[in-house]
């Protein structure tokens, strides 16, 4: 049997926790606050470390959210409303996703939507138009783009090959 010692003190384990996610992956704050509550950190403890981590940059929200933005725009293609339900699900404050999110301007995001229907157009070849338009506008749907943008693209796409794009609604206001 294992000899007890004196109990840890409740911020060394703390800052160990959150020393360890944060060697793992960049976290919020609201992430870190979460993972010491399941370990059972007091909440003054918690708390202190977490200030203490803030004050000296280890924790930062913003730096976060930006680099969220960015990473997951330029690697999966997402729009503004997936980034913004992304970051909120990681309990990242509603100011600084609006910041995050206003660093993608529109035609930036109209960019990565014509790169991915062009990068899905060949694969759709060979369906009928109505099943091409759907699968093109569900695909830019599931990344957060709008149906009026995704329409647009997916028209504009369909048009340059040549195909007849009457049957597609100009855009879902």
């Amino acid at each position: 049997m294992a000899a007890q010692g004196p109990p840890a003190d409740p911020e060394a384990v703390a800052r160990s926790v959150c020393l360890r996610l944060l060697t793992l992956a960049p976290r919020t704050r609201a992430q870190l606050a979460e993972a010491l509550r399941r370990r059972n950190i007091p909440d003054d403890a918690a708390e202190s470390v977490l200030a203490r981590f803030s004050h000296v940059g280890l924790i930062d929200d913003e730096a976060f959210a930006q680099a969220w933005v960015s990473s997951r725009h330029a690697g999966r293609g997402l729009a503004r409303r997936a980034l913004a339900a992304e970051l909120r699900t990681r309990g990242v404050d509603e100011d600084t996703v609006r910041d995050a999110v206003d660093q993608l301007d529109p035609d930036q995001e109209l960019e990565t939507a014509r790169r991915l229907v062009a990068r899905k157009l060949p694969g759709t070849r060979g369906l009928e138009p109505p099943a091409r338009v759907r699968r093109l506008a569900g695909m830019l749907a599931r990344k957060g783009y709008s149906g009026s943008l995704a329409y647009r693209v997916v028209r504009e796409a369909l048009e340059s090959e040549g195909e007849s794009t009457d049957d597609i609604p100009d855009g879902l206001e």
